[in-house]
């Protein structure tokens, strides 16, 4: 594994996709046990990247900062995913915030067309089209359920989620885990202090534990080995798998049901990108055929 962090022989693809779809299952677990902390949202966050910062130091051993613009604004980009989807999770349903983050396809879409220079197809513009629709039924039922605020959060970590997805692709020296190493740093300098607004109990503590090293240490380092071995377009259409286990965790043992209008918006966002996604790997898949 450590071969694989630094660099070295990339697994193969079908290791590759069992470590996806790892990574999915661990990260979908982050709704039910966010919700199960008794502490302040930014405590959550700050503790939780504090213990996947000592995993990842412990992994990667001699971390190798180069201080590029991408890797600086990938790190801020994290921290601003993990701790607006904290905020989004306490505030609104654990549907809407793991939906609204999923809308980052689209504003790749767009970020790439004015960052990296991307073309922007019919396909797209229908995408994200569905998908802004999708985001207006969330905030119709957030506007009835007070949770208005949580899904400005969960809007805001999708953008941020998407800024980071560019940053990392713009890197082309080092490992893109340096720029996960930073972020959470960064996330525990932002939500450390908020830890004596209201301590965590002993129960709270270990959640908290579990977070840090099954939610969120471990998968990022899954995800960094694999996406070496597995197009994008196929890791994010895997990934899907997230938004659709989040909230069942919840709703199975909390009860937490989202709203109506809600789980409608949630089901166009998720199928437009599942969608899109697929006609994309198909095509590339044809493209590499033909050449």
């Amino acid at each position: 594994m450590m071969e694989a962090i630094s660099g070295g022989r990339p697994v193969s693809r079908g290791w590759a996709t069992v470590l996806i779809l790892t990574t999915s299952l661990l990260w979908s677990t982050g709704g039910l046990l966010i919700k199960l902390v008794n502490c302040h949202p930014l405590a959550i966050s700050g503790i939780r990247s504090a213990i996947a910062c000592l995993l990842l130091l412990v992994l990667i051993r001699k971390p190798r900062f180069n201080w590029s613009f991408p890797q600086v604004a990938g790190a801020v980009s994290y921290c601003a995913v993990v701790v607006t989807f904290v905020l989004a999770t306490r505030l609104t349903t654990a549907a809407n915030a793991i939906m609204l983050q999923f809308t980052a396809p689209i504003y790749v879409s767009l970020l790439g067309l004015w960052i990296l220079k991307e073309k922007v197809g019919l396909l797209d513009v229908i995408t994200m089209v569905l998908v802004l629709c999708g985001i207006f039924l969330f905030f119709l039922d957030g506007l009835s359920t007070g949770g208005l605020l949580g899904d400005v959060f969960g809007l805001i970590s999708g953008i941020s989620f998407a800024c980071f997805f560019i940053f990392m692709r713009m890197q082309k020296e080092g490992s893109p885990i340096i720029s996960v190493l930073l972020g959470n740093i960064l996330a525990a300098l932002v939500g450390l202090p908020f830890t004596f607004v209201q301590f965590p109990d002993a129960q709270s503590w270990l959640i908290l534990v579990l977070l840090g090293v099954f939610q969120v240490g471990i998968p990022y380092i899954l995800y960094s080995i694999a996406i070496r071995s597995i197009p994008a377009l196929e890791a994010i259409l895997i990934c899907t798998l997230e938004p659709v286990l989040n909230p069942l965790w919840v709703l199975l043992v909390i009860g937490e049901v989202p709203g109506p209008k809600a789980l409608i918006g949630g089901i166009i966002v998720i199928a437009s990108i599942t969608v899109k996604s697929i006609i994309g790997v198909r095509s590339n898949a044809r493209l590499e055929t033909t050449s």
